[in-house]
């Protein structure tokens, strides 16, 4: 007999949606039919669409060091709220970065036993620390993530080309995987400074100083640099149509890179910055309504297949100095599935299997995370049952995050999680959060420990 049965929702499935029973044991997706034999305990999910719990492998959550800023707690709820049951933490905005196997260890100390989700982390390569990867991949990292401007955090430092180079190498040999935050650094650093230097510091300003040749540059570098390297390597948030478009021709000559995107990226444009101010500033900024509509038509198209959050909340005293000094970053990571199933699924007709690859489909299977992003039978069962008649609007009293704003407060999302099951366990249901927390680190190469 399975340990439970979620009986006669609608699932989600890789190749499309129908009514079915989902059966789990030890954890796992037993089956997947119509009418399966009963089980220890039964949910009844009629009326219901059952997603694949999300995979969100772009999350900062500041733990340790910056806990005033976010936290696992704080944003592992977020994250069940939304539907997702799986992150991935940056090495960074915590105190101290994760540079080294000690660095590494203290943050894994922090995490643990504290996440309602499970979790893998993201190593650093910074200047001066090539010979530190292989002890981090060691103590489990995912793979690592390097900048190619500065990062916002003096103790991460940019990577100059001949660390990128030899990074990378390293990073091939150990059969891992480079994430990279691609904007050339000299470019964006004399334009900031010759902004600030006819004191045109408007939010549109700094938009400006970024320009399309910043990021397009870096990413073709880049890509240059992983096809002479052999580097598995992965553009994070891609605000560009083209720059979507350099990834793909790239990996279609055989250079093993991938890219995502974020729902800043498709919700908003330049044009938004001065309403919205703050809340709303990155790095690389929003972009031009042309952009918006390319990256959508990319997504129709499948050939962009990730959305993460880059959810990098900040404390109330780190957002005062200003648009152009106060701490940017997107808080949105308990939005993601609804944002989408309403912009996606809802006004633009993307079927919801598309809608749930782009929540964590692809980068599961892109970051090699054994088990997660897809209801299959052998996966973990992690399951996200939706109300997908609600509908409503992103509202602060509904956020979880440790400061409860968002950039998107006030736009249209649709489905309401009504419980997510981690491992076959629920972890949220109607609001009210198991305890104690379920979430497990996942380490590299390995499932959930």
């Amino acid at each position: 007999m399975a340990d439970l049965v979620v009986r006669g929702g609608v699932a989600v499935l890789p190749d499309g949606a129908a009514a079915t029973d989902v059966a789990v044991e030890d954890g796992r997706i037993a089956a997947i039919g119509s009418e399966l034999p009963g089980a220890a305990e039964e949910i009844d999910a009629r009326g219901l669409h059952v997603f694949p719990g999300g995979v969100d492998p772009h999350v900062h959550f500041d733990e340790p060091g910056r806990t005033h800023w976010e936290g696992v707690d704080t944003g592992s709820r977020s994250l069940a709220a939304g539907g997702l049951t799986t992150f991935v933490d940056m090495p960074l905005n915590n105190d101290p970065v994760t540079v080294d196997r000690a660095t590494l260890d203290l943050k894994l100390e922090a995490i643990r036993h504290r996440s309602h989700v499970d979790f893998a982390l993201w190593g650093g390569l910074v200047p001066g620390n090539v010979d530190r990867l292989e002890e981090q991949l060691d103590g489990g990292v995912l793979g690592f993530k390097a900048f190619m401007c500065h990062s916002g955090i003096d103790e991460f430092p940019g990577v100059d080309d001949i660390t990128l180079y030899d990074g990378m190498q390293e990073i091939a040999a150990l059969d891992s995987v480079l994430l990279l935050h691609a904007e050339n650094a000299q470019l964006v650093a004399e334009l900031g400074r010759r902004a600030r230097e006819r004191g045109t510091l408007e939010p549109r300003d700094f938009a400006a100083a970024r320009p399309p040749v910043t990021e397009l540059e870096a990413i073709a570098r880049a890509i240059a640099m992983a096809e002479a390297t052999g580097c598995r390597t992965h553009i994070v948030h891609v605000s560009l149509a083209r720059g979507v478009e350099l990834v793909t021709e790239a990996a279609a000559r055989g250079v093993d890179v991938s890219c995502e995107n974020c729902p800043h990226f498709l919700l908003y444009t330049e044009d938004d910055l001065e309403r919205i101010g703050l809340p709303l500033k990155s790095a690389p900024p929003v972009r031009s309504a042309a952009d918006r509509e390319g990256l959508w038509a990319l997504i129709d198209a499948g050939n962009l297949e990730m959305v993460t959050s880059d959810h990098s909340p900040g404390s109330p005293d780190v957002k005062q100095a200003g648009f152009w000094d106060s701490w940017g970053g997107i808080s949105g990571c308990q939005s993601t599935l609804q944002l989408l199933l309403a912009e996606g699924h809802e006004r633009r007709g993307l079927a919801l299997p598309a809608v749930a690859r782009l929540c964590g489909g692809s980068a599961a299977e892109r970051f090699r995370l054994e088990g997660k992003g897809a209801i299959a039978v052998g996966n973990d069962a992690d399951l996200a049952l939706v109300d997908l008649t609600w509908s409503g609007a992103v509202s602060a009293d509904d956020l979880l995050y440790r400061h409860p704003t968002s950039a998107y407060e006030g736009l249209p999302i649709r489905g309401r999680v009504v419980r997510t099951l981690l491992r076959g366990r629920t972890v949220l249901a109607d609001g009210t959060f198991a305890d104690p927390p379920a979430g497990l680190f996942l380490p590299a190469g390995r499932r959930a420990s």
